[in-house]
């Protein structure tokens, strides 16, 4: 069994936000706020709310995780970017979620290579207050854990993490909605993902985890949930389809 060092002890040094920090945080929730009415999952919205998010204002992590820890028990965590897999599935696992906290320069408005605070933040957090979206993603972390010796079942988990947290949209209520955090802090792609360019296709799990994906452009398919119980749900059928690919 192999060793790994687990990321800890770092924190969001808030007074070292500048002027211009805070400008583009106003910029990009100002700008995604209001395109994303009528688009984005009412939880989603919602959760914003719950989560005390404001144009004028970047998120304290310490404030957050008093609230989140009241909602649903989950916890902000520093990390310096994007941190390897074992971190990530143990975090989730301890129902932690990993976030930077640098900002994009003004002139990065639009397109990153690597996903800022206002991805990690305003794409992925509001959505930490709804406990069943909670629920499938404290189990993808524990599924995580349990695997991290194979990496055909961890590039699996990678393929339903994309296609469901990051990239997912849903079928509220008889309208397309977008819930994927990818989709949510990204203005580009909240048009692309509604429009009627991209494949779109009901939400199958283990077709999911044997679809390859590009992250290095605009998605070309996606997957409808129903409803976040659907992905809670599908957990079961995840974990049989795992098994027996170590058999």
């Amino acid at each position: 069994m192999k060793t790994y060092a687990l990321i800890q002890g770092l924190k969001q040094e808030y007074d070292n936000y500048t002027d211009e920090d805070r400008k583009v945080w106003g910029i990009l929730f100002n700008r995604q706020v209001e395109q994303l009415q009528g688009l984005a999952d009412e939880s989603y919205l919602k959760g914003i709310e719950k989560i005390g998010f404001y144009a004028t204002t970047i998120p304290d992590f310490r404030l957050v995780n008093t609230r989140l820890k009241s909602l649903t028990g989950w916890e902000i965590v520093v990390v310096p970017g994007i941190i390897d897999q074992v971190n990530f599935f143990t975090m989730l696992a301890n129902k932690q979620f990993p976030s930077s906290t640098w900002l994009r320069s003004i002139e990065e408005l639009d397109y990153l290579s690597e996903p800022d605070m206002f991805h990690d933040a305003f794409g992925h957090m509001p959505l930490l207050t709804n406990q069943t979206f909670c629920d499938f993603f404290h189990q993808i972390g524990l599924i995580g854990t349990k695997y991290l010796e194979h990496p055909k079942i961890i590039e699996m988990l990678g393929r339903v993490y994309w296609f469901t947290v990051e990239f997912g949209l849903i079928n509220a209520e008889g309208q397309l909605k977008i819930y994927g955090a990818g989709i949510l802090s990204s203005i580009g792609e909240t048009k692309f993902s509604l429009s009627d360019v991209p494949v779109r296709q009901p939400f199958d799990i283990v077709e999911i985890m044997n679809t390859d994906f590009d992250n290095t452009k605009i998605q070309e398919k996606y997957f409808v949930i129903e409803s976040f119980q659907q992905l809670l749900y599908a957990i079961v059928t995840m974990e049989e389809h795992l098994e027996q690919s170590v058999e």
